[in-house]
């Protein structure tokens, strides 16, 4: 069993000493030894490689399935669609990117937790903190090591998930900058995750408090987000614009056959818009937008540069673009509301004009920030109040 005392710093000075870059180095030194410890004590247990065995085969089985579902989705379009249209779509390996990365995303909010709500006070609840607490390790020390280690441990499960996201990639209909930045972003949410529950750990006085209040965070980021968003867009009500009457007052351009019997791709724009400008209501969705963008699912999705599908008229998009469209939509506003807003064909596919997943990513961060920092203030010694019943060694 390995020694607690073994893995942090020397007796080179008290703590908090200065010493320029020394200084520096001592400190990102303590943080390196409190996540070599914590991993020491994870990769000590054998349910960690069931659970990345488990992770891994489950990942394969939904990348085969959806292999068989785009297969014989193909062979329904090849009788249904024209082939300039089955030549726009994209291959299998858009498919299988999509839907791997919403089950990772998935998989990855419901694991961190987990993996990090139970770090300091469990420690605590072993009598293992004081340990720490008493050597020259600072509070922010331990604090950054907990968060590190337990980041380390669900990248653990990110990385072994990579391998079938490259598969859809050399499947067709995709890039690399799909894949990394896909990965970048995920590996973002989960410190985003890891953060939150290392810092309420830090502040609850049971594990299992800890673990409850966090996987509550992550709901109300995840459906929360969804819910406030909807009311939020029942408050926000204004008009737009838009052709009158509706319906009647979108003309739709002829689909000409080809010399096959075949319908061919209209043109650009498909339809043109008659008629006189009459007010109509419509959600200013764009004041309420910024609570869609506190969703991880907005945030992974808005970040990935899709191709631009502005000048196809037949295109599909799938589960994660679609959320990507969705948040540009509600940042477009009422504009979008309507297919002849203003007077002018409105595009159906939205370019990405101005992103909405840094706002969500810096809110995120903000959260994640106050909580750590809060976190950091009850891990200070000496304590001047601690809970009923706390251990302490």
């Amino acid at each position: 069993m390995s020694n607690v005392n073994d893995t942090v710093p020397g007796p080179a000075g008290p703590r908090g000493a200065t010493g320029g870059g020394n200084a520096v180095v001592g400190y990102l030194g303590g943080i390196r030894d409190v996540v070599v410890l914590e991993m020491k004590q994870r990769l000590r247990s054998r349910g960690w490689y069931i659970m990345l065995g488990i992770w891994f085969f489950v990942i394969a089985v939904v990348t085969w399935l959806t292999w068989l579902a785009w297969n014989a989705s193909m062979e329904t379009r090849r009788s249904t669609m024209p082939p300039s249209a089955l030549a726009q779509q994209d291959g299998a390996g858009s498919m299988i990117f999509e839907v791997v990365l919403a089950f990772v995303l998935l998989f990855a909010l419901l694991v961190a937790p987990a993996l990090s709500a139970n770090a300091i006070n469990g420690d605590r609840g072993g009598g293992t903190l004081a340990i720490l607490q008493i050597t020259l390790l600072t509070p922010g020390q331990i604090l950054w090591g907990k968060f590190c280690a337990g980041w380390l441990a669900a990248l653990a499960f990110l990385a072994t998930s990579a391998p079938f996201l490259v598969f859809g990639m050399f499947q067709g209909g995709l890039t690399p900058g799909h894949v990394v930045v896909s990965l970048l972003m995920l590996a973002v949410e989960l410190a985003v995750v890891c953060g939150i529950g290392v810092g309420i750990s830090a502040l609850a006085g049971r594990p299992l408090f800890s673990i409850v209040v966090t996987y509550l965070v992550v709901a109300a980021l995840v459906v929360g987000s969804l819910i406030s968003f909807g009311l939020g867009t029942q408050l926000a009500q204004g008009t737009v614009l838009a052709n009158s009457p509706v319906g009647r007052g979108v003309l739709y351009a002829p689909v000409q056959p080809n010399q096959q019997g075949q319908p061919l791709e209209p043109a650009q724009p498909a339809y043109t818009c008659e008629g006189p400008l009459v007010e109509h209501p419509a959600a200013r969705t764009e004041r309420v937008a910024w609570m869609l963008a506190l969703n991880p699912y907005v945030v992974v999705a808005d970040a990935i540069p899709y191709p631009d599908r502005s000048g196809s008229v037949f295109y599909s998009v799938g589960m994660i673009e679609g959320i990507s469209q969705s948040a540009r939509s509600a940042l477009a506003g009422p504009d979008h509301s309507y297919l002849c807003a203003n007077g002018v064909p409105q595009p159906q596919y939205l370019k990405q004009t101005t992103p909405l997943w840094p706002l969500g990513l810096g809110l995120q961060l903000v959260l994640t920030g106050l909580l750590m920092w809060l976190g950091w203030r009850s891990l200070r010694t000496p304590a001047g109040r601690l809970a009923s019943g706390t251990r302490i060694a």
